[in-house]
């Protein structure tokens, strides 16, 4: 077999991930990585993000720590918090994210807000739910609605602490999410309107929120794009109207921010 021959196979088994929205539990979403071999650059999410790490150890990078999840682990990120997720490059990291509202968990913490100190959890029991629910999430005869809140239940009761995650918001950063985030963005002349020069903006902005400027347009272009894809969305005019200069461009970014395309998102 030639080499051509080897990167074509490489491609068809690297990367193959599906997307799914469930309308349970405040708008439930799925994420089926397999072999995902493209880093996941720093961003945040409105969610809590439940992995099921399914082969080889998950990396996630936060502002102050750098943790390893095994295989046959969880790994948490709580709502608004900042973190990144290289992954393996050659053999590729294969997990299962459930995304699930936070108003769900504090639901099930009797009305307080739920943080999770520990990010990864090591409990057979759990692990072993997380990854039934995984492979029938589609199965009409499980009732996934009941079988998820019962396993949360458990993660809550058991690793969940009843403190509030306070998302720093400055004038600085206040005054930024005013901006048209829709123009293209200008380093210098944005630090200029706020009387500072531009590494001091950026050291400032990135201290505040944990991403630089760009990742943080970038991350609220991708949001936008979210809820306006719809199944009967054109995706050209989505790219146009979030500040994308085509399809192409929109979906190199919205791959590398949630692991699939638009148009495999479009279909979830």
């Amino acid at each position: 077999m030639n080499i051509q021959g080897v990167n074509n196979i490489l491609t068809d088994t690297h990367n193959i991930s599906t997307y799914h929205k469930i309308p349970i539990l405040d708008g439930l979403e799925l994420l089926n990585a397999k072999k995902h071999t493209i880093d996941f650059p720093f961003h945040t999410h409105n969610t809590f993000n439940i992995a099921l790490i399914l082969n080889q150890t998950f990396y996630t990078k936060l502002n102050d720590k750098f943790l390893q999840a095994p295989i046959g682990t969880l790994s948490i990120t709580n709502p608004h918090e900042v973190h990144a997720t290289p992954c393996d490059n050659k053999l590729g990291n294969s997990f299962f994210t459930f995304y699930v509202s936070p108003d769900v968990l504090k639901t099930l913490n009797k009305g307080c807000d739920v943080f999770f100190e520990d990010k990864i959890i090591y409990d057979r029991d759990l692990v072993n739910i997380f990854y039934y629910l995984s492979r029938h999430f589609n199965n009409p005869e499980v009732n996934l609605e009941k079988e998820l809140l019962n396993a949360l239940e458990k993660l809550v009761a058991r690793y969940a602490s009843s403190m509030y995650f306070e998302y720093k918001k400055t004038a600085l950063f206040q005054s930024f999410l005013s901006e048209d985030l829709m123009e293209k963005f200008s380093l210098t002349d944005t630090a200029k309107r706020f009387g500072l020069d531009k590494y001091k903006f950026l050291r400032l902005f990135k201290h505040e929120t944990g991403l630089t400027p760009n990742n943080y347009i970038l991350l609220k272009r991708i949001e936008k794009c979210k809820k306006l894809i719809t199944k009967e969305t054109d995706l050209m005019e989505v790219a146009i109207e979030t500040g994308f200069y085509d399809v192409a461009h929109l979906s190199r970014h919205f791959k590398r921010f949630t692991g699939v395309t638009p148009s495999e998102y479009k279909r979830a």
